[in-house]
């Protein structure tokens, strides 16, 4: 699945002041990460905060970044549930034109079992129509899904094509990279070990930095493709300080302050989230200011 390598963004919802959908913001984001050269696009991921929209407006999302997109890049879709019948009758109703794929991310909150996963995505896998990339991300789930529960999927079902791998710890992730079936996609989703997990063998990322500084972003997973690691490394060091900040109070908010700074959109968040402080505000917008990088 080449068209999953690479860099991917998991796009906020821009809100307007009065928490309405933000749809002009979203074409300008859109077009600017596709602009900076990321190779596809994530609706409706927790960056979304999916969590806090109807299914009316997830759909007025969908449907506008489908737009705006007008198959340009790949498009992956959201849909995730701690309910295993929720997640089949949403994809039963929804209408996959134009998607690529599904992101689908591990139960939360119930903490099942590693057989329990298995069950979850076996059933999914089963009504699914477009390929499922698995979501592991125990800091939200608070379950983590074993690597051998990943491999036993892969070899079980075709259409499960990859994970994005967001527990944040470089020895599971170098499990996954060593013992996955051929073609299957191990992806990064937390950006801060992005490189090191694309040097290892990985396929890229699925990013929330990405949206807010697409062209540097994007320049440093592909030296990392391409083994370039001393360039890609002097990026990724330039890039540092923004990727701790941006989740220092929560995602979106951070993502958000940045898009806000480079004139996307507004930083407004829905309840029960809140804006960035002050002072966070200040020191990602003295950043953006003050980030010189040479693009190859």
């Amino acid at each position: 699945m080449t068209k999953f390598l690479g860099t991917g963004v998991a796009l906020v919802t821009p809100f307007n002041e009065d928490r309405s959908i933000d749809f002009d913001g979203l074409e300008r984001l859109v077009n600017f990460v596709i602009d900076g050269g990321v190779e596809y696009l994530v609706a409706l991921g927790t960056t979304a905060e999916s969590a806090t929209l109807s299914t009316k407006e997830k759909k007025q999302v969908v449907d506008k970044v489908l737009e705006v997109n007008n198959q340009r890049v790949p498009v992956v879709l959201g849909i995730g549930s701690n309910n295993t019948a929720t997640v089949i009758e949403a994809m039963k109703e929804t209408d996959f034109s134009g998607i690529d794929a599904i992101l689908s991310v591990s139960p939360y909150y119930n903490k099942p079992t590693q057989e329990g996963i298995y069950q979850h995505f076996k059933q999914i896998a089963k009504v699914a129509p477009r390929p499922i990339i698995i979501y592991n991300v125990p800091g939200r789930t608070a379950s983590n899904i074993e690597p051998e529960t990943v491999f036993r999927l892969a070899h079980d079902f075709k259409n499960i094509i990859g994970i994005k791998e967001a527990k944040g710890d470089m020895v599971q992730s170098m499990r996954l990279l060593k013992d996955k079936p051929e073609d299957f996609l191990i992806i990064s989703g937390d950006d801060m070990i992005t490189l090191p997990m694309v040097l290892a063998g990985g396929a890229g990322v699925i990013s929330v930095i990405g949206q807010g500084l697409p062209e540097e972003f994007t320049s440093m997973v592909r030296l990392g493709l391409k083994g370039e690691q001393r360039a890609a490394y002097e990026l990724h060091y330039k890039l540092m300080d923004s990727i701790d900040m941006i989740f220092e109070e929560g995602n979106p908010a951070g993502i958000k302050s940045v898009l806000k700074k480079r004139g996307i959109c507004e930083d407004t968040v829905r309840l029960p989230l809140v804006e960035a402080s002050a002072g966070l505000k200040k020191r990602l917008s003295d950043f953006v200011d003050n980030l010189e990088v040479s693009l190859v």
